[in-house]
C-alpha cells in the first residue's frame, strides 16, 4: 500500500483512531450501550504510522465524517466469504447507478472487503441515505453480508474504517455511465 493509494480514500487526516488493548470509552446511543477500543489522537496522520500499520505492529483507523460534517467517501463493509462474486455484484450495481469512482480495499481479515464509493464533499444525511439506497438495491440481488459507513444507528466513535492493506480492485470512470 502507497500513499498514493491511500490518497485515492481522501482519508480525514488531522486525527486518526489507534486500537488499544482494553476498552478506551463506554458510549450510550439511541439506547445502545457501545465499547470502543478506538483511542481518538488528535494529531495528523503520518507515513510513519501508516507504515506501521500496514506492517500489523499497531491498528490504525480513519474518520469517514469531517469536522464541517461532511463525507467523501460512502463505504461498503463487506464481511461474508465470497469477495468476489459480492464485488462483481457491487461493482455493476454501482455503475448502473452511476457510481463511477469507487475503490475495493483488502482488509486483515481474509475475504473482507471495504469499498469506498468516491462521492466527493457530501452532506452526511444524504450520504447515509444513499448508503441505505445502494444496501438495500445490493440486498435484492444477494444476501446481505455487510454494513455501510457512515451509519446513522451508530455514534460518530463508530463510523470509523481501519485503514486498507492493500487494493483489491478500482474503477476510475465510464464513458457510458448514465450520470457523466
Amino acid at each position: 500500500m502507497t500513499a498514493a493509494d491511500l490518497n485515492l480514500i481522501k482519508i480525514v487526516n488531522d486525527h486518526y483512531w489507534i486500537k488499544r488493548d482494553e476498552v478506551v470509552e463506554k458510549i450510550l446511543f439511541k439506547g445502545r450501550t457501545f465499547y470502543n477500543k478506538f483511542e481518538k489522537v488528535n494529531a495528523s496522520l503520518s507515513q510513519a504510522l501508516i507504515n506501521q500499520h500496514i506492517k500489523g505492529e499497531i491498528t490504525i483507523a480513519h474518520s469517514l465524517i469531517n469536522k464541517h460534517n461532511k463525507v467523501e467517501n460512502i463505504v461498503i463493509d463487506y464481511n461474508g466469504r465470497d469477495p468476489e462474486r459480492f464485488y462483481h455484484k457491487a461493482q455493476l450495481l454501482l455503475r448502473e447507478e452511476g457510481f463511477i469512482n469507487f475503490t475495493a480495499y483488502k482488509t486483515n481479515t481474509e475475504g473482507h472487503l471495504h469499498v469506498y464509493i468516491h462521492k466527493g464533499h457530501t452532506e452526511l444525511q444524504e450520504a447515509i441515505q444513499l448508503g441505505k439506497m445502494i444496501s438495500m438495491k445490493l440486498a435484492a440481488k444477494q444476501p446481505k453480508q455487510w454494513r455501510m459507513f457512515p451509519n446513522s444507528d451508530m455514534p460518530d466513535e463508530y463510523n470509523i474504517l481501519t485503514l486498507p492493506y492493500e487494493i483489491y480492485a478500482k474503477e476510475r470512470g465510464a464513458s457510458w455511465s448514465k450520470h457523466m
